[in-house]
């Protein structure tokens, strides 16, 4: 096996959806069976590791990456059969969208609402990735990883994976730890089409009928993705954000009687979005940040927000990531001081000085404003 090429000093903003940061200091790109000895060698010159698959969740300060940079290239999918149920093993680097696209083309249930989300295999079970009442930690079986700093390989049960809402043991307990190099599924053989989230629901039954197939409810959850420019599409300038920059916050049912009093107070009519969950009641960033002050198209600089809605923060050209967030530093103190909500932030953030934590970086933009 060729050890594989290191380059140095590559820009790192064009690798990224968001499209701002520095450089990293060395990149590479490898496949599995050369990541322990990139991940030993980089441990022994003390260099911090960055992953990157599409670059859709992260945030990198314009002072770049001080270490390694691996892109990976492993993209294969296998299939085992069980039954009424699939598993499915993919390979970190493959991309999200394609295996979503095939499942459904195979008539696999499971990931079907997950449809148009940017980005590689890998970085699905690490924040547990959701949308339109859908995550993936629904249909995971397992993970396999790689320490970061021993070569390890584990196999990782989903119960060890710790799952919560846009989180799991390798984003937040022991980040920086594992690098996730595959993930198995088990998906359901002529399975219905998850219809939980209501605008989907809603437009289901209305545009598709009694009976949808899972490519009918995949087409349409891209349409509702595009109508917000959540899917990537380099002639849409919303499209260049990573997502939803804030997680919608889990709060208790004080809180929520509080958000509902600030809002009568600031002459905002009708109900509060308010969802319950198992560990509390989900609120809306979105109508949090909108009816703080901060509507869609919000910010006259380079960065600013979505003009399609208020929780996508975007690079309107030329931005920098202290543009980014100055501008979710704005943002996040509006909310806190409308409604006492405390919003966390959902990208990945890499070299700040800060540190890894999104809320710590943010902060200390705070004492500036």
């Amino acid at each position: 096996m060729n050890a594989p090429e290191i380059l140095s000093d590559v820009p790192l903003a064009p690798r990224t959806t968001l499209g701002v940061g520095g450089r990293a200091r060395r990149l590479t790109r490898a496949a599995l069976d050369g990541l322990p000895a990139l991940v030993l060698d980089a441990a022994r010159r003390g260099e911090p590791l960055l992953v990157l698959g599409g670059g859709s969740n992260l945030l990198i300060a314009d002072a770049g990456h001080c270490g390694l940079a691996i892109e990976l290239t492993a993209r294969g999918r296998t299939t085992q059969d069980e039954g009424e149920h699939v598993l499915v093993r993919a390979e970190a680097g493959h991309d999200w969208d394609d295996l979503v696209a095939w499942a459904c083309r195979e008539d696999l249930a499971g990931i079907e609402c997950l449809s148009g989300i940017p980005g590689r295999v890998g970085a699905a079970p690490m924040q547990n990735i959701g949308a339109y009442g859908q995550e993936v930690g629904e249909s995971l079986v397992s993970v396999e990883a790689l320490h970061t700093e021993t070569g390890e390989r584990r196999l990782f049960s989903v119960a060890d994976c710790e799952l919560g809402y846009r989180t799991s043991r390798f984003k937040h307990r022991e980040a920086g730890r594992w690098l996730v190099t595959a993930v198995t599924l088990r998906l359901l053989r002529h399975g219905a089409p998850a219809l939980r989230y209501a605008e989907l629901t809603r437009r289901a039954h209305d545009e598709l009928g009694g009976s949808p197939s899972l490519g009918q409810v995949r087409a349409l959850v891209l349409a509702i993705r595009r109508a917000k420019s959540m899917v990537l599409d380099p002639e849409d300038a919303d499209a260049r954000s990573a997502g939803s920059f804030f997680t919608n916050p889990v709060v208790d049912e004080a809180a929520v009687d509080a958000v509902r009093a600030a809002a009568r107070a600031r002459g905002i009519d009708g109900p509060v979005p308010a969802w319950p969950t198992a560990k509390g009641i989900k609120l809306a960033a979105g109508w949090l940040i909108d009816r703080a002050g901060y509507p869609p198209g919000w910010g006259d600089g380079p960065a600013g927000l979505s003009s399609k809605h208020a929780l996508a923060i975007v690079n309107r050209g030329g931005a920098t990531a202290r543009d980014v967030v100055g501008v979710a530093t704005r943002v996040r103190r509006g909310v806190r001081d409308a409604f006492g909500v405390h919003l966390i932030p959902e990208p990945v953030f890499v070299g700040f000085e800060a540190g890894p934590d999104p809320s710590a970086v943010l902060d200390a933009a705070e004492q500036d404003l």
